[in-house]
């Protein structure tokens, strides 16, 4: 009797301890994570498609301050903003009909600071993400201890790489910081630094990687030309060594000419 009462008992207790971290399992799935959007974000638009593919948090937080920011672009006299203003005020649109996200409007920050302040402070009291394509904001965010998502790194960092060895043709647009480097870039926008191609401007020429070198603005190609053409280096290299400079020879005969016969 009694070992039957102890393995009732601890059928209760193992049950009782399941029903209480069943709530402890469902509690993380059940909580939103959340992604401020400035300004930049939306004139930039790709966070339309980031996300119709699902790769943006559950919601997507547009600040009022940045509503009226690009309302006072759109109003404004200069054309071009006025246009890229308007159609990120078509991007909030689209976003809002939407099913992957829910977009909600902040009205909660109406103090007089700076807009990247501001940005900074909201995402910070709702423990949320930022979204943003500015470089000196993403910096800012950083610092403050605030989750920055950046569209341009994220494509920068899913670039395709050239490894060394590889060949490439490469359009030479413009010389490099030595004079007789050509820079060009690839189709996914990679700079690549040729050497001795300066003087093949606005030539497609064939290439092959030696390096790579990565920098805050991203991945940098170092590479030199598959068929360099006849240069000044080439033609010394054709001179032959072994023949001495014509003047040098010269004056060498001359100094034997007058040295004394001694008899």
């Amino acid at each position: 009797m009694t070992d039957l009462l102890q393995i009732v008992l601890l059928i209760a207790i193992l049950g009782f301890l399941l029903k209480q971290r069943q709530p402890d399992g469902i509690k993380p799935s059940t909580k939103s994570r959340k992604m401020v959007l400035d300004s930049c974000a939306l004139i930039d638009g790709r966070i339309v498609e980031l996300n119709k593919l699902g790769f943006v948090p559950e919601e997507l937080v547009v600040p009022e301050f940045v509503l009226h920011e690009l309302q006072m672009l759109a109003d404004g006299n200069d054309s071009h903003k006025r246009e890229r203003a308007r159609y990120g005020l078509d991007v909030v649109k689209e976003l809002q009909e939407g099913d992957s996200a829910k977009v909600v409007i902040d009205r909660s920050i109406t103090t007089r600071q700076p807009t990247d302040d501001k940005l900074v402070a909201l995402a910070k009291n709702l423990k949320a993400g930022l979204y943003t394509t500015d470089f000196n904001l993403n910096k800012v965010a950083d610092i403050e201890g605030v989750q920055v998502l950046n569209v341009n790194e994220l494509a920068q960092q899913l670039r395709p790489t050239a490894l060394p060895g590889e060949r490439k043709m490469v359009k030479i647009l413009q010389k490099g910081s030595n004079p007789k480097q050509g820079v060009g870039y690839l189709d996914d926008g990679t700079m690549i630094v040729v050497d001795d191609a300066a003087s093949q401007l606005n030539k497609i020429v064939e290439v092959e990687v030696t390096r790579i070198h990565q920098t805050t603005a991203g991945k940098m190609l170092f590479a030199f030309m598959i068929n360099r053409p006849a240069g000044n280096s080439q033609k010394r290299s054709a001179a032959k060594p072994d023949q001495p400079n014509s003047s040098l020879a010269g004056r060498f005969r001359s100094k034997r000419s007058k040295a004394p016969v001694v008899r």
